[in-house]
């Protein structure tokens, strides 16, 4: 655990958020996206040697896994974010099933991969005649999100006589984002499928992409109105990795219409978007024709040139690579935080810095620190 002086951390932390939100901010803000692969696949961490299996299949292990990993964020990991224990209660647990959760609930079996996050296998690539078979699944009850909902229940029924540390737990969060309609799209037909598609059976392709879009409409929506979301909403985002497969014309005749529904049904002002891969190509469309103003990107990207492109205006998250911020050395740590801080990317003052995207299981500590340390010597606005 880090040895400093957590408050004073803190109150810096509020202060230039508070800048960063005004306009004006003082430096970047540098934040990690950890999701539970992190704490799972680190065998120093993980010291009971859970697997993802348990995680996906017993709702204790998932809710501990959850509370444990929090804390050790809270209490080691240098950010931008409130650090030691929180001032009011633990984030709820979320029912987290990885990028699985909407296959899942379409139907498709889960794969555990050793070593790795869980898959799922395409249930239309032998035959996709299947499609015209499937019926919509209930949204709280149908096939995976099934056991999602009974692990909500759990989750909230001990978060009500249980706390972590002294502290209580916060309400319970659901699925009620998604992935994008292209990638769920690929999860049920095969990505290799899906893409000749486009180009043989067309009137199929958007078939199968109005058939997802719609189910992911009614279970956001089932999952939104369960744990007290209202929508549309101020600020909404969505992912869809997969999109950066396509030509720029190939999306606008496939996949655009998809994300103008789910913008219509979700959001009433600017829209964040979460886009791993090479998708610059694509940004200026999601920008001019979708309202997409935030774009949470991989470490392909070139953050520069992205500012060229979209403007000032746009908020821009990335994008050190994870491997990079694994391994070290810390001068390389230290050289590609500079690139990215010294390529034009903070023109605007609408730039926030991680990693590109999603820490690397085994990433030591002191890498953090690192990293921190660095955007505090080259990304600061005067």
């Amino acid at each position: 655990m880090l040895s400093f002086d957590y408050a004073r951390h803190n109150a810096e932390v509020r202060r230039i958020w508070a800048a960063f939100h005004r306009g004006q901010p003082e430096r970047v803000p540098v934040v990690f996206n950890f999701s539970r692969r992190f704490w799972l696949l680190t065998p120093k961490l993980n010291s009971r040697g859970y697997t993802f299996r348990d995680y996906f299949e017993d709702p204790d292990v998932m809710m501990q896994v959850q509370l444990e990993s929090n804390r050790w964020v809270r209490f080691s990991v240098l950010q931008d974010q409130e650090m030691g224990l929180p001032e009011k209660c633990w984030p709820g647990i979320h029912v987290d099933f990885q990028n699985s959760y909407e296959a899942g609930w379409f139907g498709c079996p889960i794969d555990y991969i050793e070593g790795d996050v869980p898959d799922t296998q395409p249930i239309l690539q032998g035959d996709k005649r299947l499609l015209d078979e499937l019926e919509q699944p209930d949204p709280l009850t149908g096939n995976l999100m099934k056991r999602a909902f009974e692990f909500y229940q759990y989750f909230e029924e001990r978060r009500g006589t249980e706390d972590f540390f002294g502290l209580p737990i916060g309400p319970t969060t659901g699925p009620t984002g998604t992935d994008g309609p292209f990638t769920i799209a690929c999860n049920l037909r095969g990505t290799m499928q899906l893409c000749l598609d486009l180009y043989e059976d067309p009137e199929y392709a958007h078939r199968l992409l109005s058939f997802v879009t719609d189910g992911i409409i009614a279970r956001c929506k089932a999952w939104m109105n369960l744990t007290g979301q209202s929508y549309p909403r101020e600020n909404w985002g969505f992912a869809d990795d997969s999109v950066q497969l396509l030509s720029e014309q190939t999306y606008r005749e496939f996949v655009l219409p998809y994300h103008r529904r789910l913008i219509q049904e979700f959001a009433q002002g600017p829209v964040s978007i979460h886009l791993c891969g090479q998708v610059a190509h694509l940004l200026p469309i999601l920008k001019d024709d979708l309202n997409i103003m935030g774009f949470d990107t991989g470490f392909p990207v070139d953050l520069g040139e992205l500012r060229r492109m979209l403007g000032p205006e746009v908020l821009l998250r990335g994008n050190v690579h994870p491997e990079v911020l694994r391994q070290g050395p810390p001068a390389k740590i230290e050289d590609a935080v500079r690139r990215v801080l010294t390529s034009g990317a903070m023109l605007g003052g609408r730039l926030i810095l991680c990693e590109g995207n999603n820490v690397a299981p085994g990433t030591p500590v002191e890498n953090f620190a690192i990293m921190y340390q660095t955007a505090q010597k080259y990304g600061r606005y005067s």
